[in-house]
């Protein structure tokens, strides 16, 4: 859930209503929003920095306050305000139009190679422009708000502004080799080629975390105009020469994207915040933009679309009693202009502002915001519902207590584990194990899902060598296993692992603990392996000893393994004494 800075004497000022600090957080709640903090810039500057010393800020109140994740319509200033006009009843929806000029449409032709790093972009201008430092400011921080919000840190979108009236259309989007790509980057003194701008900003705070996205690519996207003047290079810089101050007049807004929808989405968000300082208000100019394959498209859009719904399926959901036109007067309040057709039906308009609503359901939930969630009456259910615990977790809580009282202690270990925990220090190879890597880890201890328990109850042995011998340790959780058949490509699987650490090993210890286990679940032991119950049978597993290691077969599947462990694992794990171990499935017993 994003969070903005709006400064609350000129939200108050767009309201054209000042409110106590309770009445606001009261407002916020009844649009379905949340004041998280009041503070100062310089405050917030000293949270920062950990000290307010030397700090250069105003004192002037801001108001932090949380916006929902899809409600990309709300995380500026101008947009907020709308948004809160609107729902108070204050003002009209406003009517949005993207135009065409009569003569001299902008067009930007788009390279072949771009298929190969960026493959899209959209473009839109905003004409007669008044912009002051304030409104600048939020122009600027909504960019990047879109960065790190549906832009995903410039992954799938990059925004570019410029001055267009010191550029010269039409313009490239192209891709060439770095050591092809020069210019001078925004604010700075002289030109860099592409491979000297990723060495100067290696070290920058914000924009290093963007260089990966293009750098080991063999071309960078670049943006020029006719002159071979450059705009941008997405998605790190824009350009310093077309750079926007207090005196641009018209804004040249490009978004390069992986992905189209949400570049559409971005652009139109900006268009829809800031085309009201525009000399013609709620309107933006459409630019040509042109495929390698000559097929044309015309951004922005600022479509409109109409959703048919139910009243009485609205009303029934949310538990309320609202006639049609109530209802269509709740959705006015939240931007979503509706009329009444026929008995039952209303007819949603969906402006460009709100491409969160995808589904009757959001509809039905701005419904409720706008009636008022504390104003919806509290009943009891018609039909009595008897609940129950999901078997899984029984059976987990159930294993728990049987554990504990057989003498062992439970740990909670984190599910988040280094590549090393579940490869090389248990001696296999990673790619022989079906872990869940993750994209972008922020340390080495946390870079796949784990795909076994032993690592955890081993590093949590290793961290309490002090204490008395013996470590009789459990562990009922979920590792994550790589699964190519799901949904999601991967799956949980609950398994009950322990360890005993000893001056001996103890294998009888984890094998009495295993046989315990199993008879509290009524699988009978069988002696015959044809029979019905379960038995061991030797294994050969790197992580255990040789010959000291076997196979927990139950119904004749395989749920687990059981043995000593290895010195080498132990060794890796920083442990001298040895330890057995024991892991099976447990939602077989289902």
């Amino acid at each position: 859930m994003p969070t903005i800075g709006v400064k609350r004497d000129s939200l108050f000022k767009a309201l054209g209503k000042t409110y106590s600090d309770d009445e606001f957080q009261t407002l916020c709640f009844k649009f379905g929003l949340e004041l998280d903090e009041v503070t100062t810039e310089k405050q917030m500057i000293a949270k920062e920095q950990g000290s307010d010393q030397g700090v250069d800020a105003s004192e002037e109140i801001i108001y932090k306050i949380d916006i929902p994740a899809n409600r990309y319509d709300l995380l500026c200033l101008e947009s907020l305000s709308t948004g809160l006009l609107i729902f108070l009843n204050k003002i009209s929806i406003p009517r949005y139009k993207a135009i065409k000029p009569k003569t001299g449409m902008e067009k930007i032709v788009m390279s072949p190679e771009c298929l190969k790093v960026r493959g899209h972009i959209v473009a839109a201008i905003l004409r007669d422009v008044t912009l002051t430092q304030e409104s600048y400011n939020s122009f600027i921080d909504l960019q990047d708000k879109l960065h790190q919000n549906i832009g995903r840190k410039r992954s799938l979108v990059s925004i570019g502004t410029h001055d267009l009236d010191t550029v010269k259309g039409p313009f490239l989007y192209d891709a060439r080799p770095p050591s092809e790509i020069r210019f001078k980057p925004l604010n700075q003194d002289k030109e860099y080629t592409g491979e000297e701008i990723m060495e100067l900003y290696a070290t920058h705070a914000q924009l290093k975390q963007y260089l990966p996205i293009i750098k080991d690519s063999p071309v960078y996207p670049v943006v020029y105009d006719s002159n071979g003047v450059v705009l941008s290079l997405p998605p790190i810089i824009n350009g310093d020469h077309s750079k926007i101050t207090l005196d641009t007049k018209n804004i040249f807004i490009e978004c390069t994207a992986t992905d189209l929808t949400k570049a559409r989405i971005v652009v139109d968000t900006i268009v829809c915040a800031f085309s009201q300082y525009c000399k013609t208000k709620c309107t933006a100019e459409i630019v040509e933009v042109v495929y390698p394959d000559k097929q044309t498209f015309y951004y922005p859009e600022l479509k409109y679309r109409t959703e048919e719904i139910s009243h009485n399926k609205a009303i029934s959901y949310i538990g309320i009693k609202q006639t049609p036109d109530q209802v269509a007067e709740l959705l006015s309040k939240m931007s979503l202009k509706s009329k009444v057709k026929g008995k039952d039906t209303l007819m949603v308009e969906i402006p460009p502002t709100r491409h969160d609503v995808i589904h009757p359901c959001d509809i039905y939930e701005d419904v409720a915001i706008a009636y008022g969630y504390n104003e919806i009456e509290k009943t009891i259910p018609h039909m009595s519902t008897i609940a129950a615990e999901f078997p899984l977790n029984k059976l987990t809580d159930q294993i728990r207590v049987e554990l504990a009282q057989a003498g062992f202690t439970e740990a909670l270990t984190f599910s988040l584990c280094s590549r090393e925990d579940v490869a090389d220090k248990l001696r296999h190879k990673l790619e022989d194990v079906p872990a869940v890597h993750i994209s972008n880890p922020k340390t080495l201890e946390f870079q796949v899902a784990r795909t076994t328990l032993l690592p955890g109850l081993l590093k949590t042995i290793s961290a309490n060598k002090k204490m008395p011998l013996p470590h009789k340790l459990f562990e009922v959780s979920d590792v994550v296993l790589r699964d190519d058949t799901a949904e999601v490509g991967a799956r949980n699987n609950r398994r009950l692992c322990a360890v005993y650490a000893n001056k001996s090993a103890g294998f009888e210890i984890i094998h009495g603990l295993v046989d315990r286990v199993l008879l509290l679940l009524e699988i009978p032991w069988s002696a015959n392996k044809d029979e019905d119950g379960y038995y061991l049978r030797a294994a050969d597993d790197p992580t255990f000893f040789p010959q000291r290691c076997a196979e927990i077969v139950c119904h004749g599947k395989v749920i687990g393994k059981m043995g000593v462990l290895h010195p080498d694992v132990l060794s890796k794990f920083e442990l001298n004494i040895p330890c057995s171990a024991m892991e099976i499935d447990i939602e077989l017993f289902l």
